[in-house]
């Protein structure tokens, strides 16, 4: 007979009533890449940012974006501004977006820029290696909010100030104020945009219009015991519906204000129920391939984890 399984710390994993982040522990430890191991140590086990930063090293690319697959979707070598993206996000995470790692990641951003001085989301380098069908890959990408919005805002929310970024910005605006019609990625990354962006004044009037277009375009399910009634966004993978947590990762999101108290209880309580009984939480985009959707379910347990916290949950 095998013995219970432990975690690293020695608390016992058995059993059903195992606690939320014990039970994330041992999936992360069975399951995960080196990177979000060492990203889910240092988040709630005091573990060394270093650590996080070297297994990040491993994607950097000499032209100073990051491939390697970082963003499980897309595979093969090559740097990607939605690489890109991943790796400043693990660096804000650990407090690391500044100084030459930065600088490095703008030269990147201005080189791979369109003609608006914004990101595609796929460059044509992309061709010849593996990448999701959802995802095409054009000879000439157009400039995307999708791409753009979390990179601007992340930057100018750690007071990041490069050359790139006026442009970038300036693109982010005219994306986010013109939306009439739109799919919960991509109102996503307006958030993430909004939530960094330095005229707040001007973020809070966008964010509210945001706010309204998601609720008359049923953008978000706000009431889980009812998620059939809720229409799935052209493309999308079967049930691959978005809550209010999805858009309101924190507290101090802009976000937060598009949902009432009750709406946002509801769909935290969803979140937590979607705990697997290995531990993980599951991806709900289309999968495409098993290595893709194995090294995903890590990141949207990350994900998961730090929303429950962010807003108060017991972890365990």
């Amino acid at each position: 007979m095998c013995p219970a399984p432990f975690s690293l710390y020695g608390r016992s994993m058995a059993g059903t009533g195992a606690h939320t982040l014990a039970r994330a522990e041992q999936f992360i430890w069975l399951t995960a890449r080196v990177l979000e191991q060492r990203r889910f140590a240092h988040a709630f086990l005091g573990g060394d940012p270093d650590a996080v930063e070297t297994a990040l090293t491993a994607y950097l690319n000499k032209d100073g974006g990051y491939g390697h697959a970082l963003e499980p979707d897309l595979r093969g070598p090559v740097s990607q501004p939605l690489h890109t993206a991943h790796a400043l996000s693990v660096l804000d995470s650990i407090g690391r977006c500044d100084g030459q790692r930065v600088e490095r990641i703008c030269r990147f951003l201005t080189d791979v820029s369109t003609k608006e001085g914004a990101l595609p989301a796929l460059l044509p380098t992309q061709r010849g290696y593996p990448a999701a069908p959802f995802i095409p890959i054009v000879d000439d990408p157009p400039a995307e909010l999708l791409a753009t919005g979390p990179v601007v805002g992340l930057l100018h929310g750690n007071q990041v100030w490069n050359a790139w970024l006026f442009r970038a910005t300036d693109f982010c605006w005219s994306a986010v104020e013109a939306l009439e019609q739109s799919h919960p990625y991509e109102v996503e990354a307006a958030v993430a945009f909004l939530d960094g962006a330095p005229d707040r004044a001007r973020a809070e009037a966008a964010a509210d219009r945001l706010g309204r277009l998601v609720r008359e375009q049923r953008l978000a399910v706000l009431d889980p015991s009812r998620r059939a009634e809720y229409p799935v966004a052209t493309g999308y993978a079967p049930g691959e519906h978005h809550f209010p947590h999805d858009y309101a990762r924190t507290p101090g999101s802009l976000a937060r204000r598009w949902f009432t108290d009750e709406e946002l209880e509801r769909s935290l309580d969803h979140l937590e129920a979607e705990q697997q009984e290995d531990g993980g939480w599951p991806v709900t985009w289309r999968r495409w391939a098993p290595g893709t959707a194995l090294e995903g379910r890590p990141l949207v347990t990350l994900r998961a984890l730090e929303t429950l916290r962010a807003y108060g949950r017991p972890l365990g």
